[in-house]
């Protein structure tokens, strides 16, 4: 199929319905992308192209998305068909003895899943350079960067036209840093929005929500319909939505109070790359008719940082001490990475009351970042503080877990606005507005208020039609087919 690459998920599912391809044709095209182009990415780590096939044979389900080849991040969307890594060599081949909610949900739309993609180990880091992949996943726009983390893998797939969207997850950003480094749409929901279920309640302590990678806002509107809602037993639930995500990309949007961010939420200044892309997007959000003024929460963002900080470090411990438990055994040298160890050692000085008392702040970060959505429909600021990072820069030999977060060219530095939305709950984007002057991308990054889902993505349509971002595909030159 030629012209793969210029459909999205949306347009490939319409080929299908009216019999101008098969799911077949759609697979052999996207396996042969990603033959070409995955040994210069090493984005897609699992391949179950022959449970793909079976899938197609046994006769797919009738959905809105029958036939549109998939991948889901190596994290999540547990499925007896696809055993994980989940980026450990700890947990390698992890098979699973039944599906989650969120894969029954997308199983039952039709879509062909047939790989999972890489990510860092336990879903740690702004970079996917996991040593049970054997090296680390290159960003498509120039394979000396990265693409981000933790849904790394699933952002250089896409980039890389393997699939045209694929599933992420983001407990610190872990959707919207790829999106930005590899020139997609991510789309953060609010809180319980999507399931977690039946293998967790919430994930760090609420923080954690699955989603998706895609190029057209269509298809994550689409995506998004398919997969939210409660599963059983849900400790929480979402608010209910007045219509669905694909009911409000006609919604036209009132005009909008936008407070517009061009520092990092602290108050530092951020490359300069960054702070022009995002004036431009203001430029761009004023002259569509919204209110942009200068503002910055005064929520205490370092202070959330530290909290979210010590609650991963335990989620990393939990992980780690149930597979062991499991082995039956005691930790190994070389079952885990240096950032894991690390975390490992940093949980055993957190109490219990130590977590609860995060979570507590966690808790009141989000209460205080509400109070300035009060005055505020949206929270406009670029999706990272500078352009992709080198590959390497983030790499997990490092012990120093607090430094590897919290250092002056930690994570939090390179990524300080994605996190704040993981401990508030509420739902966040990155849209692929702008390009730096290597022609590498720089992400754009719009908060909403908790539970204002639908008048988010109604935004994120509406910018899509003033600035259409579909066609800009990297050339992976030497390796492009």
């Amino acid at each position: 199929m030629d012209d793969y690459r210029a459909h999205d998920m949306t347009s490939l599912a319409g080929l299908v319905a009216r019999g101008e391809v098969t799911p077949d044709d759609l697979l052999d095209t996207a396996l042969a992308r990603m033959h070409a182009v995955n040994p210069a990415l090493n984005a897609v780590v699992h391949d179950y192209s022959d449970t793909a096939r079976r899938m197609i044979a046994d006769g797919l389900p009738k959905g809105p998305l029958t036939g549109v080849p998939f991948l889901l991040k190596d994290m999540g969307a547990e499925s007896t068909r696809f055993p994980a890594s989940l980026g450990s060599r700890l947990l390698a081949n992890t098979s699973y003895k039944m599906n989650s909610t969120i894969y029954d949900r997308l199983e039952s739309s039709g879509l062909v899943t047939f790989g999972r993609t890489a990510a860092p180990e336990g879903g740690v880091g702004a970079a996917t350079e996991a040593a049970v992949y054997g090296g680390p996943t290159r960003n498509p726009w120039d394979t000396s960067r990265t693409p981000g983390g933790s849904s790394g893998g699933s952002g250089a797939a896409v980039a890389a036209g393997i699939v045209p969207g694929a599933h992420g997850s983001d407990g610190g950003g872990s959707i919207r840093i790829p999106a930005s480094n590899c020139g997609l749409l991510g789309f953060k929901p609010t809180r319980a929005m999507v399931p977690d279920g039946p293998y967790a309640g919430e994930g760090w302590a609420g923080m954690a929500i699955e989603g998706f990678l895609t190029r057209s806002v269509r298809d994550t509107a689409l995506l998004l319909d398919i997969v939210c809602g409660p599963d059983l037993g849900a400790p929480y639930v979402a608010p209910a939505m007045p219509c669905t995500f694909m009911e409000s990309l006609d919604r036209p949007n009132t005009p909008l109070r936008i407070a517009l961010c061009d520092t990092t939420l602290t108050g530092e200044a951020i490359h300069p790359e960054c702070q022009a892309a995002v004036q431009d997007a203001a430029a761009l959000l004023h002259d569509m008719g919204h209110h942009v003024t200068q503002a910055r929460p005064t929520a205490d963002t370092a202070g959330m940082m530290h909290a979210w900080t010590k609650i991963v470090a335990c989620g990393t411990a939990s992980w780690v001490r149930r597979a062991l438990a499991k082995q039956g055994r005691d930790l190994r040298q070389g079952d885990i990475e240096g950032v894991a160890r690390g975390a490992v050692e940093y949980a055993r000085t957190v109490s219990g009351t130590d977590y609860l008392d995060a979570v507590e702040t966690v808790h009141a970060y989000g209460r205080q970042m509400a109070a300035f959505f009060e005055d505020h429909d949206i929270l406009l600021t670029p999706t990272m503080a500078e352009p992709p990072a080198s590959i390497g820069r983030f790499a997990h030999d490092t012990e120093d877990y607090v430094a590897y977060r919290m250092g002056e060219n930690g994570i939090f530095a390179y990524s300080p606005y994605t996190a704040a939305f993981n401990a508030t709950g509420q739902p966040a984007v990155s849209l692929p507005l702008c390009r730096g002057a290597d022609g590498l991308p720089i992400g754009i990054h719009l908060a909403g208020r908790f539970g204002a889902d639908t008048a988010l993505m109604s935004l994120c349509a509406e910018v899509e039609r003033a600035r259409p971002w579909f066609d800009q595909i990297p050339s992976l030159s030497g390796v492009d087919t």
